[in-house]
C-alpha cells in the first residue's frame, strides 16, 4: 500500500457537512441552465429502484435539487439521445454516457466471472445479439420473455442472456419503459469516440475514485469505496494519484480525502428545503448519514409492517443543511397522504410543511393530509401550517 502524506487540512465538522451538501448540490443556487443532465453529471450516479410512492427515485434526485421540474422532463432528460447509460455502479444507476471507457473494468471482470446465478442456454446468447442487431430497441419480453414462470427470479434464457450481454457491455438499456428495461446495441447506443474498453484497471479505478471523491466533497475510504462500489483495495492502490488530498475531519476519527476545489472556496449559499428519497446518494450510504448529520435512518419498505418505525417508504426532510425530520408519504387521488411524520421538535414544523405542499405540488396533489405525528402535540401546529401554505 502506497504511503499517504500526512493531513495539512483540518476540517471541523460542520465544514465537512456544508462541503457534502454543495458537492451533492444542495447549497448554492440550482444551476437550472443544465438542468437534470448537469444534475446526473454533477452527481456521476443516480440510483434506481423499483418502488414508486410519489415517484421513482431517480425522479426524486433532480426534484430535490431542482424543484418542481416535469416528471416527463425528468425522463426525456436521461433517456432522449446519447447522454446516459445505466449499469452497476452503487447499484443500478443512471450514469452520464462520458463515464463508460471507465466501467471497463468491470465489464472485464464479468467477463472473467467463474460461477453465475443464472445458466446461460447454449447459443441463444448469440440469438439474442442478431435480434437485437435487425430488430432493437427491445424488451426482454419482445426478445422473447423475460420470465419462465410467475417467481420473479426464474428468467427465461433470453433475460439471461440480455442480461449477460448488459454486463459485458455488448448490450445497453436505453430507457425504461413501464420500468421495463429496453436494451440496444452497445455499437448504436454509445458515441463511437466512447465505445472502448482500452483504459486498464489501474485507470478505470483512477478515474472513479477521483469522482466518487469531488461528487461527496469529502469522505472518508469507505464513503469513497461505496460510491461505485468499489473494492477497500481498489481505493487504496489509485487513492494518491487520484488529485483527491488527505484532510481530517474532526470527530470523525477516521481518514478522509477532499475534493481541492472544494476546500478553495467555503461553501455558502442557500439551503435547500426538500423531502429526499432513501436512495439519494446523499443519504443512501447509512454510517455517512449518522457521521455527517448524525440521523439514523433505514428504508423499512422490506420490514414487516408490525415491526416498522418509520413507515414503508420514509422520506428524510433536508432544511437548513440539517436533516430534521422524516415522512411516509402515499397518494390518495389529488391527496398527498403524510401516513407518518417525524419531527426534530417545534421548529422543524414550517420546513417539514414546505417540503410537503412543494412535493404535493410536483405530483399535481391540491391537498395534504396528515394521518400520524411521533409528537401528538405537533399534530396541530402541523396542520396549521399546511393550512396556511395551501390557502
Amino acid at each position: 500500500m502506497t504511503t499517504l502524506p500526512r493531513p495539512t487540512t483540518t476540517l471541523t465538522a460542520d465544514d465537512a457537512r456544508r462541503i457534502a451538501l454543495r458537492a451533492q448540490g444542495f447549497l448554492g443556487a440550482p444551476d437550472r441552465r443544465a438542468g437534470v443532465r448537469g444534475v446526473l453529471r454533477h452527481l456521476g450516479a443516480v440510483q434506481l429502484d423499483t418502488i414508486s410512492v410519489l415517484a421513482r427515485s431517480h425522479e426524486l434526485v433532480p426534484y430535490a435539487r431542482l424543484g418542481a421540474v416535469g416528471r416527463k422532463t425528468v425522463e426525456a432528460a436521461y433517456w432522449t439521445g446519447t447522454h446516459a447509460f445505466e449499469y452497476w455502479s452503487h447499484a443500478a444507476c443512471i450514469l452520464p454516457v462520458e463515464e463508460w471507457p471507465h466501467f471497463a473494468f468491470r465489464r472485464r471482470a464479468y467477463r472473467n466471472r467463474p460461477h453465475w446465478n443464472h445458466e446461460l442456454p447454449e447459443g441463444v446468447y448469440d440469438l439474442v445479439i442478431k435480434q437485437l442487431r435487425t430488430e432493437g430497441p427491445l424488451t426482454s419480453t419482445e426478445l422473447g420473455g423475460a420470465k419462465k414462470t410467475s417467481d420473479w427470479w426464474d428468467w427465461s434464457g433470453t433475460k439471461v442472456a440480455v442480461e449477460r450481454a448488459l454486463m459485458y457491455g455488448e448490450v445497453v438499456c436505453v430507457e425504461r419503459r413501464g420500468w421495463k428495461r429496453v436494451y440496444d446495441l452497445a455499437e448504436r447506443a454509445v458515441p463511437e469516440a466512447l465505445l472502448h474498453d482500452e483504459l486498464d484497471d489501474t485507470e478505470c479505478l483512477r478515474r472513479l475514485v477521483r469522482l466518487a471523491g469531488e461528487s461527496l466533497g469529502v469522505g472518508t475510504r469507505a464513503d469513497i469505496a461505496d460510491y461505485h462500489r468499489l473494492k477497500g483495495e481498489q481505493v487504496d492502490a489509485v487513492i494518491a494519484d487520484s488529485g483527491l488530498v488527505p484532510v481530517e475531519v474532526e470527530g470523525w476519527g477516521k481518514p478522509a480525502w477532499a475534493d481541492p476545489a472544494a476546500l478553495a472556496t467555503p461553501p455558502r449559499g442557500r439551503h435547500r428545503t426538500t423531502l429526499l428519497s432513501p436512495f439519494d446518494s446523499l443519504i443512501w450510504e447509512r454510517a455517512r448519514t449518522e457521521r455527517i448529520f448524525g440521523f439514523t435512518h433505514r428504508l423499512e419498505a422490506y420490514v414487516p409492517k408490525p415491526k416498522r418505525v418509520h413507515g414503508y417508504f420514509a422520506m428524510p426532510v433536508l432544511a437548513g443543511g440539517r436533516l430534521i425530520g422524516r415522512v411516509d408519504p402515499a397518494r390518495e387521488g389529488r391527496t398527498l397522504v403524510a401516513r407518518q411524520v417525524t419531527l426534530d421538535g417545534p421548529k422543524a414544523v414550517p420546513a417539514v410543511a414546505e417540503a410537503l405542499v412543494e412535493a404535493a405540488t410536483w405530483v399535481n396533489c391540491t391537498d395534504v393530509r396528515v394521518e400520524r405525528v411521533d409528537a401528538p402535540g405537533l399534530r396541530g401546529p402541523l396542520t396549521r401550517e399546511l393550512a396556511g401554505l395551501l390557502g
